[in-house]
């Protein structure tokens, strides 16, 4: 997926738990061969060509296809599956594809797992007594830096992600023009349970700009967010503030 994945797993019996870890990355490899548009051979881009059908591909396809559908209608179409009239759910595989390798290594028995997939994090349990998950959200307009702390303090499972323009430059795109997102913002980070939601209302609120964005935010159920504007003001929604620490 043209990023790097990291995993933190605490406790479990090792054997099971290297075994789900192995599992977990051939998954992650897998999702790459089929959902990759940058290669002609995967299924989403035979699918995009037309020489395969939704029947015919892993039933993983029309699964992330329904959720990027629900992402687009959640969003009002800021969210969109496509780009240049093409299927492209590049969106949101790679935040389902961390929470999917994540949930499969919780389920052999740790305590806590972490799964990082370029920077967006899926967090499930805790990594010691008394000691919950703490997630940096790093400062787009300071490199080194950081803007945040987000703490899981609390949550069973949480989830960060942040979309903009620090790392891969003008890469969001405005669905409504097809061409590079233009707005104030230069990051948005979205704290949520779920990374597969986190990553993709990250970047449609991206999209959106600060004050539309932050708006729609606000209207999601336990959804937290930062947003940073290229003129260095900082905005989030108002219960933020507990999941910093």
């Amino acid at each position: 997926m043209g990023t790097v994945f990291s995993f933190d797993v605490r406790g479990g019996e090792p054997p099971a738990v290297r075994a789900a870890l192995d599992a977990a990355v051939a998954g992650l490899h897998r999702v790459n061969e089929v959902f990759s548009t940058y290669r002609e051979d995967s299924q989403v881009s035979r699918l995009a060509d037309g020489t395969l059908t939704v029947d015919a591909c892993d039933p993983e396809v029309a699964e992330v296809l329904e959720l990027a559908a629900e992402a687009e209608r959640v969003s009002a179409g800021w969210f969109s599956p496509r780009y240049g009239g093409r299927i492209d759910p590049t969106g949101i595989v790679k935040g389902w594809a961390v929470e999917r390798a994540a949930r499969l290594i919780a389920a052999a028995g740790p305590v806590g797992v972490s799964v990082n997939g370029g920077g967006d994090v899926q967090l499930l349990g805790v990594p010691g007594p008394d000691r919950p998950w703490r997630v940096g959200v790093a400062d787009p307009l300071r490199p080194g830096g950081l803007a945040a702390v987000v703490s899981a303090a609390g949550a069973a499972e949480l989830a960060v992600a942040t979309s903009g323009t620090a790392e891969r430059g003008a890469h969001i795109v405005d669905p409504r023009t097809g061409r590079s997102a233009v707005t104030d913002l230069v990051a948005v980070t979205v704290v949520a349970p779920s990374l597969t939601w986190a990553d993709c209302w990250a970047t449609a609120a991206f999209a959106m700009g600060s004050r539309e964005g932050l708006d729609w935010l606000e209207s999601l159920p336990d959804v937290e967010a930062l947003l940073i504007t290229g003129g260095d003001e900082v905005r989030c929604t108002a219960g933020l503030a507990r999941r910093l620490g």
